[in-house]
């Protein structure tokens, strides 16, 4: 069945395809809209499901965790200051290895006010242990959360799927929504080994001394370094069931390329677009998309980047003090590569300006002017 949807709905259809048992959140544009469906859905009947009204986002994944901890299958929303405010609760979800799925849908954390898209608010949790992953349009905003739920359930850790706001959460496209019967041919019921129950009791989130706590951060680590081996085998069998397939990185004509733009998120569309209108005119350049973001996926941008002349890094968020996050897990993750080009990072769209593939090419005329980047980065837009 297709249908038109706006991608914060595309969420929610997925979520009911997931079968979940419990959805908590509070209230925040742009993503609010999600958890109204769910609600509506939840009350008609249509998901067998608890919707839980909390007061804050801090107590929306409070809920979620401890519904988790009794073995059932979780779902909670936000974006901006309200995942800021779930901060201590995203370490609690990871440590206590709770395949939580969350989506956020990207907006610029205040002051000043601003409603608009911007990755610095997921990206600002990128050491909480939670899966990240970041999608491009309302039919990935749909397949990812399916994944998403499919990936946590093996590597027992939670998941995030970002999107952009208003660019992709109130903007409608069709979506292929499957049968229920598909999505339970992918997505078997969530049966964890280990739960809260009075009948085989366990001690869950006690005190730990020093003799255990290293090793029980040794082990989320071993479980994000296998997410790469399991989304890969999860992806082929998602392209199994549906017949459309995805990667932790998505390759766009950079077989031959001397110049690779590096995109994330709907950042991808324009540059899209520019690629074709480049290679009409004969220029070598590709798209390098990033769809995971934790696990980093470094081998599989080496894999794309080694021999080329240039990697051009667009980031919509910015670490204060350093530049584009994207750019800068790049250029860590290719440290100890040879033969890997140089990294140009460009900071812009911030706040939900438009990147347009006018400026994408402002931007790839001005790398192939310079000699090696000798800034960590570069603005485009920037009206000072």
């Amino acid at each position: 069945m297709k249908k038109v949807l706006m991608g914060n709905h595309a969420a929610s259809w997925a979520v009911m395809r997931a079968r979940v048992k419990v959805i908590s959140a509070y209230p925040i544009t742009p993503q609010t809209h999600i958890v109204e469906e769910l609600s509506e859905i939840c009350a008609d009947g249509r998901l067998d499901a608890k919707f839980l009204k909390v007061e804050s986002e801090h107590s929306a994944m409070a809920s979620v965790i401890a519904a988790s901890s009794t073995g059932v299958r979780v779902f909670t929303a936000s974006s901006s200051n309200g995942l800021a405010l779930m901060h201590e609760m995203l370490h609690w979800a990871s440590g206590a290895r709770l395949p939580v799925v969350m989506v956020n849908v990207n907006r610029a954390l205040a002051p000043g006010w601003n409603i608009w898209a911007d990755q610095t608010d997921s990206l600002a949790q990128r050491d909480t242990g939670w899966i990240q992953i970041y999608v491009e349009d309302n039919q990935e905003v749909f397949d990812t959360v399916i994944q998403g739920y499919r990936v946590a359930e093996q590597v027992m850790l939670p998941v995030m799927v970002c999107y952009d706001a208003f660019f992709l959460s109130h903007t409608y496209e069709p979506v292929d929504i499957p049968d229920e019967e598909l999505v339970d041919k992918f997505l078997p019921p969530y049966d964890p080994l280990h739960y809260l129950n009075p009948a085989d009791p366990h001690n869950f989130s006690a005190l730990v001394m020093p003799e255990h706590f290293m090793e029980m951060r040794w082990k989320v680590q071993r479980a994000m370094e296998r997410v790469p081996e399991v989304a890969a085998k999860t992806h082929e069998e998602f392209a199994d069931v549906f017949d459309r397939r995805y990667g932790l990185v998505e390759a766009i004509e950079c077989d031959d390329a001397e110049t690779v733009l590096v995109t994330s998120g709907t950042t991808t569309s324009p540059a899209r677009v520019l690629v074709k209108k480049l290679r009409e005119q004969g220029k070598k350049i590709g798209v390098l998309k990033l769809r995971y973001f934790r696990p980093f996926p470094g081998p599989q941008i080496y894999d794309v980047l080694k021999g080329k002349k240039r990697a051009i890094v667009i980031d919509r968020n910015i670490s204060f003090g350093k530049g584009g996050i994207w750019a800068d897990e790049l250029r860590g993750a290719l440290a100890n590569y040879e033969d890997v080009p140089p990294v140009y990072g460009y900071v812009m769209g911030l706040g939900g300006r438009d990147i347009t593939p006018d400026q994408l090419e402002e931007i790839v005329t001005e790398v192939e002017g310079m000699g090696k980047p000798d800034s960590l980065l570069y603005w485009k837009g920037l009206k000072v």
